[in-house]
């Protein structure tokens, strides 16, 4: 008992010695906000341009509002809203980013486990014969029933069994703090994983509405565009009444076949752009092409936010999955130099064994069989060929190579929002125009209607009219998606409002 004390302080002592050491290497602090930040060289209008006509309401920037977690709810569509739930549920993208955060939990949990001190239990059985032994004596290491042999008597070979149980603890002491640095390493992975959950709710979230203003607006352009066909078809067959009655050239015709022609070859590459759209939004519901979602969408059917979130550039890189876990992987590799330097220097170890041994059970801890050994060591690496000075000038490298991506990656996100905020402003005024010059096709159709009408115009010159003002319209239909997926842009651009998704399904769980 004595002994096993003296162990236990001996194991208390490295204890303590591990807990108050320093970690080697570099400490890690979190990148700082780039000074004087901004998103455009002149200041930003706080509001956008507008337009009498669907989806041309002005966009307030609002620089206090949050970004909510569910903002595709902002559209006011609740196909689309259950479509997003219905993606987070059954795309498989998010159980597997699910799955790797647990992964890289638990091998942050298994790493921690070498701070503590590894005990094994051990048992062993051994039979062993020596041959021809005349010896009048026991065998060695015999206890309780030893066999003594006669002198001179004839030799005979000595058969015995011996039994040894033993309970060995092992301990490390985290002198230098090489364990701490792996853990901080593997601690900085897994909050990577955890960002990588967020963006995957972001990015899909963002995949599911833009997929859904993409197939809205594939639908009112295939509406416009067959619109087309058949007004092209119709000056097509004026024409060539025309032209069999010897009122129109050969070289008018032409050109009306050419036009039709080229009308009708619009509408296939939309046909299949519409069911490249579906076909993907079933993926994202996690749903195979043959499954139907029982949902479209139409652009009337969607509402243009009017009030858009637009927080302080700073807060950009605090918003950004993408920049959260970037900084985290530069946290990550600032702790591997530190992993790599403590290789460099001596590694302490203590070792102690309590058991037994004897030719039977019941004597391996009687008089003579139990045993104990207490054994600290110390190594300090001499010669490696160079394998140690040479991962830890990797580790210096991979941490240039961290900061390196890091400032990549945020200057990646202020262009983000850069470009999306640009495009805002300028897709607003792009849909005036384009209402403008709808608007100037619808007058220029009607004012042929009543030519023709008059006797002053022929039907060709209608027909012509009709298909410029859908020619206008599609444009229309175009610039109204794109304001619509501009905002949807913008929401992803800002960090999709992950920081708000826990404190929403803590409110969905809280008795009502």
């Amino acid at each position: 008992m004595r002994t096993l004390a003296r162990y236990r302080a001996a194991i208390a002592l490295a204890t303590t010695a591990a807990l108050s050491g320093c970690a080697v290497g570099p400490n890690f602090h979190p990148p700082a906000a780039p000074t004087d930040a901004g998103f455009t060289t002149t200041p930003l209008p706080s509001v956008t341009g507008s337009a009498e006509v669907f989806a041309g309401d002005a966009q307030h920037f609002v620089p206090a509002q949050d970004v909510n977690f569910d903002w595709w709810r902002a559209f006011g569509n609740e196909a689309l809203d259950s479509l997003v739930e219905q993606a987070f549920l059954a795309n498989p993208s998010v159980p597997a980013a699910q799955a790797a955060l647990r992964q890289a939990q638990e091998l942050v949990y298994a790493q921690r486990g070498y701070f503590y001190p590894s005990v094994a239990a051990g048992y062993s059985f051994e039979r062993q014969m020596v041959e021809g032994n005349t010896a009048a004596t026991s065998a060695p290491g015999l206890q309780g029933n030893g066999q003594n042999l006669v002198p001179d008597a004839p030799a005979q070979p000595l058969i015995y069994n011996f039994h040894t149980a033993q309970l060995t603890v092992g301990f490390v002491p985290d002198v230098f703090g090489s364990n701490r640095r792996r853990v901080e390493s593997l601690e900085a992975q897994a909050q990577v994983a955890r960002y990588e959950l967020e963006a995957t709710y972001v990015a899909l979230a963002s995949n599911v509405v833009g997929a859904a203003i993409q197939e809205a607006s594939l639908r009112a352009q295939l509406a416009a565009t067959r619109a087309i066909v058949d007004f092209d078809a119709k000056a097509l067959a004026v024409m060539r009444d025309k032209y069999q009655q010897g009122y129109a050239r050969r070289i008018d015709l032409a050109a009306q076949e050419a036009q039709a022609a080229a009308a009708r070859a619009l509408v296939p590459p939309l046909e299949k752009q519409l069911e490249q759209t579906r076909d993907l939004l079933r993926t994202l519901a996690g749903r195979l092409p043959n499954q139907e979602l029982g949902k479209t969408f139409e652009l009337a059917s969607l509402k243009l936010p009017q009030d858009l979130p637009l927080n302080l550039p700073a807060k950009i890189i605090e918003q950004r999955p993408d920049v959260r876990a970037a900084a985290e992987q530069l946290h990550s590799a600032n702790a591997q130099v530190g992993v790599a330097i403590a290789a460099m220097i001596p590694q302490f170890s203590i070792t102690g064994a309590l058991g037994g041994g004897a030719n039977e059970v019941d004597w391996m801890f009687r008089d003579g069989g139990p045993f104990w050994s207490l054994i600290a060591g110390v190594s300090q690496p001499v010669f490696a060929g160079g394998t140690l000075l040479h991962t830890k000038r990797a580790a210096d490298q991979g941490l240039l190579q961290a900061g390196a991506q890091y400032r990549q990656t945020v200057l990646a996100a202020y262009q983000n929002v850069a470009d999306t905020l640009h495009a805002l402003l300028a897709d607003a005024d792009a849909l005036a125009a384009a209402d403008a010059a709808e608007r100037a096709a619808k007058v220029a159709r009607d004012l042929t209607v009543e030519q023709v009408r008059a006797g002053f115009a022929d039907a060709v010159a209608q027909l012509a009219a009709e298909t410029a003002y859908q020619q206008a319209a599609l444009n229309l239909i175009q610039a109204q998606a794109s304001r619509f997926g501009d905002t949807a842009a913008l929401y992803q651009a800002l960090g999709g409002g992950w920081w708000n998704r826990t404190a929403q399904i803590a409110a969905a769980r809280q008795p009502q």
